[in-house]
This record gives structure tokens, sequence and C-alpha cells, in this order.
């Protein structure tokens, strides 16, 4: 297992800075924030030069890339922007597979308004995926949804729905026990029961304000925050065991939204703390 981090807060910097960092700093694996105008990796930039000159610098380095990174609506209620989104989705596929990588991190969509998650599941994830997947399974990628609350996957009923009416083999989980914690849902028993679908993980933690809790209730906003990996709920010892014990030996990529924290101060603690279980 490795540690490595998403690398969206770097933006307005060059890939070749990033991976300066995470070589420096002992990480040994990148997930890169990519699509149309991003700093890390745009596809439509990714000549054959280009490409070349990444896997240089990543093998002069020692820094992997992890996954591509590519968040962004899918179910779009507006024909347009569902086409347009899917078609970034695709080319960010493409840029993986000329880079040799073999996972795209992507998200599951967001609910189509007047439906809930299961009917957008059951009636649009349905219909945009399968050739996005098969369009994948093609050039050797695997698709790994981050499980975000806010997106159709918010829980493990919405897993399996989505599971059920995509039961394509490179279809998966970017793990990410942050967004479970908060809503009281059990990680290590979600690690369990989808062992066979995690392709990527992210290492990020939840601190709960129990005092804030306490006041005004869990219907309400304020109570809890994401936070470094250390810093927050998440029993890593167990999770990382549980993962190990399941047989993934993937990535822990650190995503770095904790305000407490600067850029390179929070990724370097969270790997201090993650590097005593791995």
């Amino acid at each position: 297992m490795q540690i490595g981090f998403l690398t969206t807060p770097f933006r307005g910097e060059t890939l070749e800075r990033v991976v300066e960092f995470a070589a420096r700093e002992g990480f040994l694996a990148i997930e890169i924030d990519s699509g149309p105008g991003k700093d890390h990796l745009d596809p439509a930039a990714l000549t054959d030069k280009r490409a070349q000159e990444i896997k240089g610098l990543l093998a002069k380095s020692g820094v992997a890339i992890s996954s591509l990174a590519h968040y962004t609506n899918v179910t779009d209620a507006d024909p347009a922007k569902r086409e347009e989104a899917s078609a970034n989705l695709i080319a960010v596929i493409d840029a993986a597979a000329k880079l040799g990588v073999s996972i795209v991190c992507a998200m599951a969509g967001m609910p189509v308004p007047g439906k809930t998650k299961i009917h957008t599941i059951e009636q649009d994830v349905a219909a945009v995926y399968p050739p996005i997947l098969e369009y994948a399974s093609r050039k050797g990628v695997k698709i790994a949804l981050e499980n975000w609350y806010a997106t159709n996957i918010q829980n493990l009923a919405h897993w399996r729905r989505l599971f059920d009416v995509l039961p394509h083999e490179n279809i998966g989980l970017n793990f990410d026990p942050s967004h479970l914690l908060w809503q009281g849902i059990d990680y290590i028993e979600a690690a369990d029961q989808f062992a066979g679908r995690i392709f990527h993980t992210h290492a990020k933690d939840t601190e709960v304000k129990e005092h804030v809790l306490r006041l005004v209730g869990n219907q309400e906003r304020g109570w809890w925050r994401y936070v470094i990996p250390g810093f927050g709920r998440v029993r890593w010892g167990e999770f990382i065991a549980t993962l190990k014990a399941i047989g993934y030996d993937g990535v822990l990529s650190i995503e770095h939204e904790d305000k407490a924290f600067g850029r390179e101060e929070g990724f370097v603690a969270g790997k201090k703390f993650l590097s005593l279980y791995v």
C-alpha cells in the first residue's frame, strides 16, 4: 500500500512542481486532477511528446500516478451539459491509456431535479455509464467513483443499486471513509461488503464537534468538517487493516480540504500519520 495525494490544492502550479514536492516528501503516488483547462493534465494538451515527458519525469522521481481524477456531473439535467461531461470523461480515459494509468476517478453524477438518487441511478446513470465503461474497458481503464454524499452514491443502498444496474467489472469505488463517518454509516462494514469494488481510496478524516451537534442537531450544518488523516474520528488502524485483509494494495490518496493546515503542511502531516500504519 502506498501513500499519495490528490493534486487539486496545487492548482496554479505545474505538474513538475507537484512531482518535485511529492518526491522530496517521500510520497509514492499522485492522483492527478485532470480535465479541460486543468493545470496538471489537460487531455487536449497531452501530445505524444508531452506524455513521454511526463513518463520520464515520473521515472526519474520515483513517483507514480495512482489515477487521473475527473469529478464532473455526468447526469446533468441539461442534455448538452451531460453530453459534454461524458465527452470530457472519455478524453480523460484516453489520457490515462496514453500514460499507462489503469484508473480514472470520477463521480456517479448528481441527482436529477425531481428524482431521488435511486431513481437517478436507475434511469440516468444506467443510461450514461455503460458506453463510457465499455470504452474504458477497451482501453484497459477502470472507473472508480468517489462516494461523496452529495452524489448519487450517498449510502450503501445506493452503492448496491448502482452495481446492480452497472454489473461491469471495471466500475468500482474511490472509497472515502470521511463521507460515511458523519452520516453514521459503518465504513469498516462497507469496506468488507464492497471489497471487490474498491479500486482506489481517499484518505480524508472527519472531525465531529459534539458541542455544536448538541445545539443544532444532525439536520443542520457546521457540526462536522473534513480534516487531515489523524485529526478526526476515522479509526485508521482498523480501516487500513481491513483494506489489507480484503486484499487492497493500492494508494491511500490524501484529499486535503482542511483549512487548519497549509497546503504542504497538511499533506506532510497526513503522510506522517498514515505512515504509522502502512
